[in-house]
């Protein structure tokens, strides 16, 4: 054995390769903008070499994305079965900002490119977490303002972190520092703040 076998055994594979340039380019391109051959392209192999390892783009989309939303799902089971609910939402944000740190590609492509990519598999399963999460932080009592801090704690956090370097033409901040201010403000924005009273007014009915 060598000094450089722990190094060898440590490469990423190409289908790790192919991983990684695929979720950049459906985060960043979007996944209708992004062809096997662009993958292909960007990674330095063959579009023969990403079919051999992945049967189609939809293969791939699924391959990349699927473990940020197994971790969204083990997420919310331990959030719904937490003995103490506020105890339970808090630990919930905190893990939730890891997740948004860890998976901030796959999140952006499957919330903000969702609406698009209605019928693939994969996409699907995760807006149905996503209704899951938002009837678990909104009950029916949520008001429309708690229901838009949902939204904008979800969609804004994962395009920030996505978009960053662009939107700020630099760096954000350091590590630590992004993940202190993100926990703030995630938090201020999934407190309830007001709660829906009464019957909600049809919107067509005259005062």
């Amino acid at each position: 054995m060598t000094l450089d076998a722990p190094h060898a055994a440590s490469r990423p594979t190409t289908s790790d390769e192919l991983r990684a340039i695929a979720l950049e380019q459906f985060a960043s391109v979007g996944f209708a903008g992004t062809s096997l051959q662009q993958i292909a392209d960007a990674a330095g192999f063959s579009k023969s070499s990403v079919l051999y390892h992945f049967a189609s783009k939809e293969a791939l989309l699924q391959d990349v994305i699927t473990p940020a939303i197994d971790q969204l799902e083990v997420m919310l089971d331990r959030f719904a079965g937490a003995s103490d609910p506020a105890k339970g939402r808090a630990r919930f944000v905190d893990d939730f900002i890891d997740f948004l740190l860890r998976y901030r590609l796959e999140v952006h492509t499957f919330i903000n490119q969702g609406q698009s990519l209605r019928g693939i598999p994969v996409i699907d399963r995760a807006g149905r977490l996503i209704v899951r999460l938002s009837e678990t932080l909104c009950d029916e009592t949520a008001s429309t303002e708690d229901r838009l801090r949902l939204g904008i704690a979800l969609g804004g956090a994962a395009y920030t972190l996505v978009a960053g370097a662009t939107f700020f033409e630099d760096e954000i901040a350091p590590a630590d520092e992004i993940r202190t201010a993100l926990l703030t403000v995630v938090t201020e924005l999934l407190a309830p703040v007001t709660v829906a009273t009464g019957p909600r007014t049809d919107r067509n009915q005259k005062a």
